[in-house]
Order: C-alpha cells, then sequence, then structure tokens
C-alpha cells in the first residue's frame, strides 16, 4: 500500500494530459469500459460470483439515460445518474433471484435473466429496436460546460471514471470488502461466523450493477447512440475477458484488460474486419493457459518473488 499512493497520482497526472496525445474519444471509451471491468471485478474478483449477464446494466443504463436525454431533454448529470439508478434497480431484481444459486448455476441465471432483457430492448418502442437510440444530444453541464466538445466531455468522463474507481477501492478495503473476501474464500465458514452472506452478496451485486450501469450511461453519451449491442451476450463475455486479463481480484488489473482489448479492437477492426473476435478468442485462451493470473496479477506476484 505504501507505493499505492504515488501511483495514483502519477496514473491521474498522466490522464490529465492524455487528451492532448491520444485521440479523446478513444480515452473516453477506455474510461467506460474500464470502470464497466472494475464494476463486474467487484462480483467476480472480490465475491467470487460469475456474472454473464452484465451486459443487460450496461445496455439499460444506456437507454434509460439516452431517453432521458433525448425525449425528457434532461441534463447530461442528471441523464446518467438516472441510468445508473435504473441499473441499480434492476439489478436488485437479478440479483434476488441470482444468488439462490451459485456457481454454474448461478452464471446461467444471470445470462438468461440478460437475455430476456436483450429482446425486451428488441421489441420495446422506446429504444429504436435494431436502430438504436440515436442522435442523443450532449448538452452541457450545469449550462456552463459545453460537453459537445471532445475535450470538454473528456474531462468529465475521466471525473465520473475517478469517482467509480474510488468507489469501488473504497468498498474493497472497507469491512464490507473483507466480508465480501470472505465469502469468497469460504462461504459455508462466512456463514458459520454469523454473516448474512445472502444479503452481502445482493449488495455487492446491486453496487456493481449500478456501477456497470453508470459506465454504459457515459458511453451512451460520449457516442450518442445506445445500441443493442450494448446489451448483448457478446458483450458481457468481453467484460469477463477485461477482467481476467488484467488480472481479476487486483485493483488496476480490469483497468489494462479494458485498455489493451479497447485498443485492440479499434485498431484491427479495419484491418482484419470479423477476426477480430477470432483475435480476441485466442487473446483469452492464451490467457487462461499461460498466465492465469492476469497481466496485473503476473506483475505483482513477480515483484513478490524479487
Amino acid at each position: 500500500m505504501k507505493y499505492a499512493t504515488p501511483a495514483y497520482a502519477v496514473a491521474f497526472l498522466l490522464l490529465l494530459a492524455a487528451p492532448f496525445f491520444v485521440y479523446p474519444v478513444l480515452l473516453m471509451k477506455v474510461l467506460c469500459f474500464a470502470l464497466f471491468a472494475c464494476a463486474f471485478n467487484l462480483l467476480l474478483g472480490y465475491t467470487g460470483l460469475l456474472s454473464f449477464g452484465h451486459a443487460a446494466f450496461f445496455g439499460a443504463a444506456a437507454y434509460v439515460a439516452g431517453h432521458a436525454l433525448k425525449v425528457w431533454e434532461l441534463p447530461a448529470l442528471a441523464g446518467i445518474l438516472l441510468g445508473a439508478g435504473a441499473s441499480a434497480l434492476l439489478g436488485w431484481a437479478f440479483g434476488s433471484l441470482a444468488i439462490r444459486r451459485q456457481g454454474i448455476y448461478f452464471a446461467m441465471i444471470t445470462l438468461a435473466l440478460a437475455q430476456m432483457m436483450y429482446f425486451f430492448f428488441l421489441q420495446a418502442p422506446f429504444t429504436g429496436g435494431e436502430d438504436g437510440l440515436q442522435g442523443v444530444s450532449r448538452g452541457s453541464l450545469f449550462g456552463l460546460v459545453d460537453l459537445e466538445k471532445d475535450i470538454n466531455l473528456y474531462y468529465f468522463v475521466l471525473a465520473i471514471a475517478v469517482f467509480g474507481f474510488w468507489l469501488i477501492h473504497r468498498t474493497i478495503h472497507s469491512p464490507f470488502g473483507q466480508i465480501l473476501k470472505a465469502i469468497r474464500e469460504n462461504e459455508p465458514r462466512a456463514i458459520s461466523l454469523g454473516y448474512d452472506v445472502a444479503r452481502y452478496k445482493l449488495l455487492a451485486f446491486v453496487l456493481s450493477a449500478g456501477l456497470a450501469g453508470l459506465a454504459g450511461a457515459t458511453k451512451m453519451l460520449v457516442f450518442q447512440f445506445a445500441a443493442l449491442t450494448d446489451a448483448h451476450w457478446h458483450m458481457s463475455g468481453e467484460v469477463v475477458l477485461m477482467t481476467i486479463l488484467g488480472g481479476m481480484g487486483t485493483v488496476f488489473g480490469p483497468v489494462v484488460g479494458s485498455a489493451v482489448i479497447v485498443t485492440l479492437e479499434t485498431e484491427l477492426a479495419d484491418k482484419v474486419g470479423s477476426l477480430v473476435t477470432v483475435i480476441m478468442g485466442a487473446i483469452f485462451v492464451i490467457c487462461v493457459l499461460l498466465f492465469r493470473r492476469g497481466i496485473v496479477g503476473e506483475l505483482l506476484a513477480l515483484r513478490k518473488r524479487t
């Protein structure tokens, strides 16, 4: 922990300067997916719950926030918070059902519920169906900052990502986070110690869903549309890949994993087309076979050995 504060400070300074050297929209996409992966890691890496339905929260927040901004003409921040709140509420509904089961059964229940939401978004009139919800205005922040400008929007997105990262960091280093780790390591022992395990797992699920929704709503604001791809099961698989590649159960792992995946997809999309999914699959297989702790996990293990 003694190296944590300087590392965070350096990372924050680099992020402040980044849009002057790298395309801001790419950076904002990385930040949104980094927050999404960190939210998922809270559930998988620290609670031991593998959800295959997190795209439902990511996509639901995008649609709710987009509708709020386009139809109700709410301010950008209000729309994003409304989207995150809707995802947290949806997470409570999903979690109340899913936490009744464990392991692969938990994963399959979350996948099934997410697919139900996907087909709801496909048929619902306010989502635009296959065309998606397009033409959403970015608006302004408190009527003072024009978010239509990429550079202004970047710092707004950075502030949201930093807040989300701080909340996750605070959670995993709190007594609540320690109980989540105890549940991950040995759930029967946590029950024997008197902890209401179901309640803690549900709280973790709701918090993870709300933060995933915050990421989805922010991504919608960046690209000014919400699409079915945000709620597809491929998106759930992609966030699993980001988390495992970076290192689940580590603070920085999902950030690194999301940066690698988003950058690769962006750079390779025009060069190899649909083969991007094959390359991502190959990366996942190599990661599982050769460095199961992920990039950051392996680096931390190497530092401990030296």
